[in-house]
């Protein structure tokens, strides 16, 4: 027989286990709530919507993002969520705001992660700016610098939608003019189909360009002479990477600071994190052989250009990777030289054909 005192204990235990449910269930819709809130961008004061202050939206809060890490390959995620053209700058400003602002894990931005599981509050120091083409962009390419092209124009008949455009609409000069439109190299190579099929709808003015244009949609153009636009036939543009090393201050061409020309302007490259694996790929781009020793070297705080190796190492061009940070240090680099790079490729050369009398 249960006594008054047994039945308050099992009363209050219930009780105790009912709130426990009631509170594990509202956490639980609480963070379902969270983890469906969609993440939203805005750029802001730019001379269009495609260009300005990027803000984003979290937790209901619209902030500035603050611009630590950021390379053109996350600033063209960003540029694809805003339903903009390909990602041609990133810049970081330094204000004084009286408020925090968002943080995001760059890497996240391009990697699998949940967006949301990356963003942190932060005081403010540097904010971050982008430009995005507004009317041209490349698809499916290797890199920012190539793939399939797309165009759009509010003055078109296509209300305002990214279009597909025909290899016979599209040729060299037009291609000059894109490429140094989204702050690429000079063509290399122009296909029909190189990166996938005509996607709906598809441009239907045939480009005039000569060359000199700063836009594409400044060139001129005519009606399209054909009623379709064959199958491989999407046009496929890849430019050349514009990026631009060099060697100062040394014995010779092939060794000193190593400085990297991006966006216009020349810079020292950072210092930090670099290793003799990495170093190769600027030695070579150099001609100049293989890398013999990479240093670290303290120097006054200024603007420097940095590397991201995650970046690299994902496949991603060097153009993709570069970052403006404020360090201390810069990279003084030696490569083995040109000789060892002539030597190299002489003897590789005799060892083909060596290979090759052998085989015969």
């Amino acid at each position: 027989m249960l006594r008054l005192t047994d039945r308050l204990d099992l009363d209050m235990d219930h009780l105790l286990l009912l709130l426990l449910l009631l509170w594990s269930s509202g956490v639980q819709a609480e963070g379902q709530h969270k983890s469906t809130e969609p993440v939203e961008f805005r750029l802001v004061g730019g001379d269009s919507t495609c260009a300005g202050k990027l803000e984003l939206k979290h937790e209901g809060d619209w902030r500035p993002v603050d611009g630590f890490g950021w390379t053109l390959k996350e600033a063209a995620v960003v540029c694809r969520a805003l339903d903009c053209g390909s990602a041609i700058s990133v810049k970081e400003r330094r204000m004084s705001l009286d408020r925090p602002v968002w943080r995001i894990n760059s890497h996240c931005v391009w990697s699998q992660y949940h967006l949301k599981e990356c963003i942190t509050s932060v005081s403010p120091s540097f904010i971050l700016y982008l430009t995005c083409s507004d009317s041209v962009r490349l698809l499916n390419g290797t890199s920012l610098c190539s793939g399939r092209l797309e165009v759009r124009s509010d003055q078109s008949n296509q209300s305002n939608q990214w279009s597909s455009v025909c290899e016979a609409d599209f040729d060299q000069q037009d291609a000059e003019v894109v490429c140094r439109q989204l702050g690429c190299g000079p063509p290399s190579v122009l296909q029909g189909g190189l990166y996938g099929e005509l996607k709906a709808p598809t441009w239907t003015r045939e480009f005039r360009c000569r060359g000199h244009e700063s836009a594409l949609l400044d060139c001129g153009s005519s009606d399209s002479t054909r009623n379709t636009c064959s199958p491989g036939r999407a046009a496929g543009l890849t430019c050349s990477e514009p990026t631009e090393f060099r060697l100062v201050g040394g014995d010779s061409t092939c060794a000193g600071k190593l400085e990297l020309k991006h966006e216009g302007g020349w810079r020292p490259v950072d210092g930090f994190d670099w290793t003799l694996k990495k170093a190769a790929v600027v030695c070579r781009e150099l001609e100049c052989g293989s890398a013999v020793s990479v240093e670290e070297r303290k120097e006054s705080v200024r603007s420097l250009w940095g590397i991201r190796s995650d970046c690299v190492q994902s496949g991603s061009a060097l153009r993709d990777c570069v970052t403006s940070v404020q360090f201390s240090s810069f990279l003084n680099l030696i490569c083995s030289g040109k000789l060892s790079a002539l030597m190299f490729i002489l003897h590789s050369n005799l060892s083909r054909l060596t290979n090759t009398q052998w085989l015969e």
